[in-house]
């Protein structure tokens, strides 16, 4: 693949806390320059990167992050204000407790809320694979489609692993072409990036894409 056809599927990616406006700018610049896919980045700077983009990059943001466990209410709620300012892609965080107890219908019926709060706008569904079972991944696929997101998502890059190609191909076997697929968290190289989208990731989330690219070009190991 090409860089380009591999950065049209990136997720230009900056969820840090302490990320000011000048760091926002700085990679929607990135995105602009790059043509990624989307920007991704908390939803306190939605409308403010709404504005400087102009709609030559999507943004996306996330609710619920990074932990999933705020009420469904909240969840909507954040959707909705992310929506009224212009954001085109939401990234959500499943309610993990919930599901590791076995209420998958209240995790199904939460992204559903979600997804009718966006509309036609693109949900993607974080399930935290690094904290579940493949079982429990696998009944995720079901439920994901099932309540009609766009795509399942690996990882927050927040807790304690990434995306896995075991997980991708998992998610490509279980899914079935019914949604999309994104990998999410621990994207070290070009080689993975290639790997993630040969086994089935139509969306990579990383904040080192670009970087990663330069430093490959100049021989430089990241």
């Amino acid at each position: 693949m090409t860089k380009q056809e591999i950065l049209a599927k990136v997720d230009h990616t900056l969820l840090k806390a302490d990320a000011g406006w000048e760091d926002i700018r700085r990679i929607c610049d990135e995105a602009l320059e790059n043509s990624t896919a989307s920007i991704c980045i908390n939803p306190c700077w939605v409308e403010r990167a709404v504005e400087y983009l102009g709609g030559r990059v999507p943004v996306c943001t996330v609710i619920g992050f990074p932990l999933g466990a705020t009420t469904t209410a909240a969840k909507v709620a954040e959707a909705k204000q992310a929506l009224a300012e212009g954001c085109e892609e939401f990234d959500m965080v499943i309610n993990i407790g919930r599901l590791k107890m076995g209420d998958t219908d209240y995790v199904r019926d939460e992204i559903r809320a979600l997804k009718q709060a966006v509309g036609n706008k693109v949900l993607k569904v974080i399930i935290e694979t690094c904290l579940l079972t493949d079982a429990e991944k696998e009944t995720m696929c079901g439920v994901v489609c099932e309540a009609g997101a766009d795509f399942i998502k690996t990882s927050t890059g927040f807790s304690t692993g990434g995306a896995t190609f075991d997980d991708i191909a998992l998610f490509a076997r279980c899914v079935k072409g019914r949604c999309r697929i994104k990998a999410a968290g621990g994207i070290r190289s070009v080689a993975d990036m290639e790997r993630f989208i040969a086994l089935g990731a139509d969306r990579l989330g990383t904040s080192s894409a670009i970087k990663i690219f330069n430093n490959e070009a100049s021989g430089t190991e990241y």
